[in-house]
């Protein structure tokens, strides 16, 4: 993770968590797509509420962050510990039969990202569901808040996805979002399937 970025969320982890609240059709969309009861591990779980949302769902999720500020924000939200997870420090086997990473892969640089992608389907037991979402682009860049983004096409998130394993299916949707910089965004949403 660019240290830039992860100090940014170190240092604003409060101002975040007042700002989320549980949201979008895409995670209930998700959630439609596992067994009741599945375990999803939250990658960049921010101050918890996604994770909240499962939680009352019934699914048993394992929350974290590359922030210990906003781990320890999502912490007293959801009332159990959450961990400080750097993505390139998973190291699970077939432990979940989903991973939801809602706008957090977007901060791993270019040349990275397809070991991450490797080290979640990894995770990944046989048939499980993974959802990550990117702001779109063609170069990687920083915002106006200093931060890091990879800004991928679709064909080049396709091209890392078939480098890090085998997926049965994956589709990317096109959308856009308002983020904590008030800012429009374009934005890629990835669904992906592990093969059985």
């Amino acid at each position: 993770m660019d240290e830039d970025t992860l100090q940014f969320y170190r240092s604003n982890a409060q101002a975040y968590a007042a700002r989320e609240i549980a949201k979008h059709q895409r995670l209930t969309r998700f959630l439609a797509l596992l067994l009741p009861g599945a375990t999803i591990l939250e990658l960049g779980c921010g101050a918890g509420a996604d994770s909240a949302q499962m939680l009352a769902g019934g699914f048993d999720v394992y929350p974290t962050d590359g922030s210990p500020e906003m781990a320890h924000e999502a912490s007293r939200r959801l009332g159990r510990p959450v961990e400080t997870l750097l993505f390139h420090d998973l190291d699970k086997v077939e432990a979940y039969d989903g991973v939801w990473a809602n706008a957090c892969l977007l901060h791993v640089p270019r040349p990275e990202l397809a070991q991450v992608l490797a080290r979640i389907w990894r995770a990944l037991k046989p048939g499980g569901h993974f959802y990550a979402s990117f702001k779109a682009g063609e170069e990687d860049g920083r915002d106006r808040l200093n931060r890091y983004y990879n800004y991928p096409s679709p064909d080049w998130l396709r091209a890392n996805y078939s480098s890090a394993g085998c997926w049965s299916s994956l589709s990317i949707e096109t959308g856009e979002v308002r983020g904590f910089d008030n800012e429009r965004a374009a934005m890629l949403f990835v669904v992906a399937r592990k093969s059985l």
